[in-house]
């Protein structure tokens, strides 16, 4: 159950990290994307580096105090953005809400394998 729980986690991170730096390498086509979805162009750089910072909480990599209050932070706004995402897609009739929900199904995983296994990070 160990190694699901990380095999998962690391999907996730990949999924994060893979979609923050296309809003950052690919932004005209981002922005494009953002704008038919209905959702403001100015999100797309604090969101990318919000999943950056979102990775890096879920892993435990910062040693400092309140440290697991951040991380149960991260973890409900990666929830919120894949809800946001999938409404968006869903709305706007792209038929691109699969990616979101996937992720949503990696993040609910993660935290019911985290919770049953009382891991630190």
């Amino acid at each position: 159950m160990k190694i699901a729980y990380y095999i998962i986690k690391s999907l996730l991170s990949l999924m994060m990290v893979g979609s923050a730096t296309m809003y950052l390498v690919s932004r005209p086509d981002v922005v494009i994307e953002f704008n038919n979805l209905g959702f403001p162009e100015w999100i797309i750089t604090p969101l990318a580096i919000a999943k950056y910072l979102g990775v890096v909480a879920i892993w435990g990599l910062l040693k400092i105090e309140g440290a697991d209050r951040l991380r149960d932070f991260a973890y409900a706004g990666f929830f919120f953005n894949f809800a946001l995402a999938a409404g968006g897609h869903w709305h706007a009739g792209d038929g691109e809400f699969g990616a979101p929900l996937m992720a949503m199904a990696l993040l609910i995983a993660t935290a019911v394998l985290r919770s049953k296994l009382r891991v630190k990070n």
